[in-house]
């Protein structure tokens, strides 16, 4: 979208990007607001009396930001020097999204080249939609402090359309950005497992809107929901969920378990009491989270009354006898003991003066407590089942209890009741350590939570009496991780290590690149070399996404949505994807480091679009790719493109030139590299042979003439792909020599690289079909027409671009056609991006004039297809007919099923066209 001049009229939110992966302005995820500040432009804060003042009141927790100073106070010297609204604006997006909850200290704001009072605005996020509010909210609040004549603002909702009204107040902002920032957050244990997962370098991706979460991608993946893993059996879990079941399997095995009966009534339940020694506990069969529990029963009525609780949430109850002994839970990761907890039911502590209601309410203001699992301690309620307990006590919720009494609120002891943990984990006696063990293990889960009853948890419960309750499936960490007293215990750690032992990988090879032309090619040439190596291939690319050989989506799949859906598939053990243009601007990369990146060349395309201009704007997005590169990876750049060369400064891991100037002719800058130990794909011309040197070593991959694909070398663009894709899968660890055997076996057929030089030979002339998009492309397509074509043989072509290119760039097109062919046919995508029908091929046809091009040798005609079919039918025998179709698939389906009207000698289908010899 286009602006007017910045300086007048009111502000403008013009762009709004939520960037989630490596961009052009960062590695971290992003949110950009582009702004023109209209008249704002003239007053910088130093020039608006008292706005700093009223800010900060307002925002005092802006007086802690460094800015560009580094340290607290920073960013008030700013405001009082004088620094403009976009700034502002990005520093109360921050400050909201701290303020929240939020992790957020990082935001940069840039002016817009050549638009003054235009500013990139962005700054740092976790949460998507916390941060979108944050930024609207910080355009008010900023212009809610000036007069009314400056507060004027427009496209708001390009940010967000809020749903909540808004008076201006921080405060209020603040608590929506926390209420978006809850939900979506996970709860306590899945945010450590989260954390301890980043800590390892392990990806993570949220799979849907709860907790459900992916670590690692391709083959090396895991899944997690909270603390149960993919390894938590289906038999395992449904036998914990069972607790008559798992009992009888504790039994088994020799661990003291309460003896007990199953009941469906509470007749029945009366009836299994009498034959138990009291006091007795009452629960659900399949419960969970303490719900329906009730202890310390003796009396009939108080039975049937716990019964009819439990039954609540289970059709059949448990009737027990209570062990001796505290409540303590053990957690058992991958058959270890990771850490103890005591767990001590809700209770409140009389004072002579408070009711009970009063003192909850006071218990409860503990900033620790929250609702449900989203705190590290759970608020305690004061519902029926604690109005029964009471009334057990004498007690109601009015009730004052005297000073020093303490009162319980529950009889079971879990968190998500109100309770409170104790850590134990050093005083636990390795008895009953192996007990917990033993249990976990007979049950058959990887992370268990073993509730153990012992009175003494440092003596051994064969001596005290007690023994195990229950094994329970997906085991809440709250208590482990933030007791209510003693150490806390990293145990989301070893569960993450027993998913991914120390040197597991997590992550499988990504290989990215980028690049005006030959993406496609370079990125096919690497997946076929992998293929041969045995790897089952992620592929994406403009034509689709590939997984082995197979297509999976038939599209443009050069963006961050495909790339993820390749790294999301569990069969593959490799990633090429081709990083164009468009997605890096519009997110950002698909990950956030690769272990190989490639840029191929930066050529005029693109250009005037999206805030990219000049050649040098284009260089800046593509160098992403490789600045994305990990430490250990292998950044590939070509030698031979001056753009390319200047990003090396900046690139990741080690640099592996490439380059078609080997030999003698090899640059000095790459004789350097080399000299210094450095690597280099190079193909020198005097033997024709492409090598690798690295580390001092110089080692043969092969001849270029040797790869179908160059038509003998003599198209030397996919000599240069090839260089391209030998260094790119040297640096993922494919041996030279297996790299030179694959290419030996890379051609130029529609199954192996659909519209990239792909040759037909049936109607009695030569088709040639290839994706020529832009004018270097054309122009190297036009240079090996040129050298295959016999003397005298006439060529048509077919020549397109998209509309949304520079006048100039479409003008060429038709130059470069009439350079290189006989009979132009011009055609146009059917929306032309923008411009009126017939405007492309009116700029092509003027090119081709102006570049001595007869009238007679041109055609205009809209529709793809029927340019096509005009370019067959204009063909007779020994003619060279060049496509470059924007729908490949469908042009080279139009090729097959052409029937010239005179008879054509019998031929192959396909062929891989060779050089003309003599």
């Amino acid at each position: 979208m286009t602006s007017s001049p910045g300086g007048t009229g009111p502000l403008r939110v013009l762009e709004r990007t939520v960037y989630r992966g490596p961009h052009l302005y960062s590695a971290r995820p992003m949110i950009r607001l582009q702004l023109d500040l209209g008249a704002l432009e003239q007053w910088p804060t130093d020039r608006l009396h008292g706005f700093t003042d009223a800010l900060l009141k307002r925002l005092p927790g802006l007086e802690r930001h460094g800015c560009c100073h580094g340290e607290p106070g920073g960013f008030v010297r700013r405001l009082r020097d004088g620094t403009w609204l976009g700034h502002v604006i990005e520093h109360v997006a921050i400050e909201l999204q701290s303020a929240a909850g939020a992790p957020v200290t990082r935001g940069k704001t840039r002016s817009v080249r050549g638009r003054p009072g235009v500013y990139n605005v962005m700054y740092a996020w976790t949460d998507e939609e916390a941060a979108l509010l944050a930024g609207r909210r910080a355009v008010e609040i900023v212009l809610g402090l000036l007069t009314p004549d400056l507060r004027n603002v427009e496209g708001l909702d390009r940010i967000v359309r809020p749903t909540e009204p808004f008076d201006g107040d921080p405060e209020s902002a603040i608590a929506g950005v926390a209420a978006a920032l809850r939900r979506t957050a996970f709860g306590p244990s899945t945010q450590a497992l989260v954390d301890a997962a980043r800590r390892r370098g392990i990806p993570v991706e949220r799979l849907n809107g709860q907790s459900l979460i992916q670590l690692g991608w391709g083959v090396h993946q895991r899944r997690l929901r909270a603390s149960v893993t993919d390894r938590t059996g289906l038999v395992a879990a449904e036998s914990a969920g069972d607790k008559a079941e798992a009992k009888a399997l504790l039994e088994r095995i020799g661990i003291p378990v309460a003896r007990g009966a199953v009941a469906r009534s509470a007749d029945e339940a009366v009836a299994a009491a009498a034959r138990l020694r009291a006091p007795l506990v009452i629960k659900p069969l399949d419960g969970n989270h303490g719900r329906g529990v009730t202890t310390g029963l003796v009396a009939e009525a108080d039975l049937r009354r716990a019964f009819d609780e439990a039954v609540r949430h289970s059709r059949r109850v448990i009737v027990e006898e209570q062990l001796p002994g505290r409540d303590h839970r053990v957690l058992v990761v991958a058959g270890q003991v990771v850490a103890v907890a005591e767990r001590e039911p809700p209770k409140v502590t009389g004072d002579g003066v408070r009711t009970v209601a009063e003192l909850v309410e006071a218990v409860n203001a503990d900033p620790r407590r929250g609702e449900g699992h989203e705190a590290v301690l759970t608020r305690i309620r004061l519902d029926a089942a604690a109005a029964e307990v009471l009334a057990r006590q004498g007690l109601a919720a009015d009730s004052v209890p005297a000073a020093g009494r303490e009162v319980l609120l529950r009889t079971a002891a879990n968190l998500s009741a109100g309770g409170t943990a104790v850590d134990r984990t050093t005083e636990i006696h390795p008895d009953n350590a192996a007990l917990a063990r033993r249990a976990a293990l007979a049950i058959g889960l990887d992370v268990a939570g073993v509730d153990l009853l012992a009175p003494d948890i440092g003596r051994s419960i064969r001596e005290t009496g007690g023994g195990v309750v229950e094994v329970n499936a997906a085991p809440g960490l709250r208590m482990h991780l933030a007791p209510s007293e003693g150490q806390a215990r990293d145990v989301a750690q070893p569960i993450i290590a027993s998913l991914y032992p120390r040197g597991a990988p997590a992550r499988i090879p990504v290989l990215a690149v980028t690049g005006t032309n030959g993406k496609s090619t370079v990125g096919r040439m690497a997946a076929h070399i992998f293929k041969a190596q045995g790897k089952v291939v992620g592929l994406t690319n403009t034509s689709g996404v590939y997984i082995g050989d197979q297509q999976i989506a038939a599209t443009d799949a050069s963006g961050p949505k495909s790339a993820r859906m390749v790294l999301r598939d569990p069969t593959v053990e490799v990633a090429v994807l081709e990083c164009a243009r468009g997605g890096i601007l519009r997110e950002g990369l698909a990950f956030d480091r690769c272990d190989v990146g490639a840029v191929l060349n930066v050529q005029p395309d693109h250009l005037g679009l999206k805030g990219v201009d000049t050649l040098e704007d284009l260089a800046a997005v593509k160098s992403v790719v490789v600045e994305s590169v990990s430490r250990r990876g292998v950044s590939v750049l070509n030698a031979d493109d001056p753009l390319t060369i200047r990003m090396a400064r900046h690139a990741g891991g080690r640099m592996c030139w490439f380059s078609l100037r080997g030999g003698e002719q090899t640059p000095g800058f790459v004789l350097k590299h080399i000299a210094d130990g450095g690597a280099a794909v190079l193909h020198e011309p005097e033997t024709d042979e492409i090598v690798l040197h690295d580390r001092g070593e110089r080692r043969l991959i092969c001849r270029a003439a040797g790869i179908p694909a160059t038509l003998q070398g003599h198209a030397v663009f996919n000599v240069q792909n090839a260089l391209a894709a030998a260094a790119m899968t040297w640096g993922a660890g494919v041996p030279p020599a297996a790299i030179g055997e694959a290419l030996g076996s890379f051609r130029s057929t529609f199954d192996q690289n659909p519209g990239r030089m792909n040759l037909h030979e049936d109607h009695g002339f030569r088709v040639i079909l290839d994706y020529a998009h832009n004018p270097e492309a054309l122009r190297a397509l036009g240079r090996v027409c040129s050298a295959l074509r016999p003397s005298g043989q006439r060529s048509i072509c077919m020549i397109s671009i998209p509309g949304d290119r520079r006048e100039a760039d479409i003008r060429q097109m038709g130059e470069i056609g009439a350079e290189y062919f006989d009979t132009l046919v011009f055609r146009e995508a059917p929306d032309n991006r923008g411009r009126g029908k017939g405007e492309v091929m009116r700029l092509m046809t003027e090119g081709a004039r102006a570049a001595g091009c007869a009238p007679g040798r041109i055609h205009e005609v809209h529709e793809e297809s029927e340019a096509a079919e005009l370019c067959l039918r204009l063909a007779e025998p020994g003619d060279l007919v060049v496509l470059t179709p924007t729908r490949v698939e469908a042009v080279w389906g139009i090729i097959q099923a052409f029937r010239p009207q005179r008879a054509a000698e019998p031929g192959p289908k396909e062929i891989v066209l060779e050089p003309p010899h003599g």
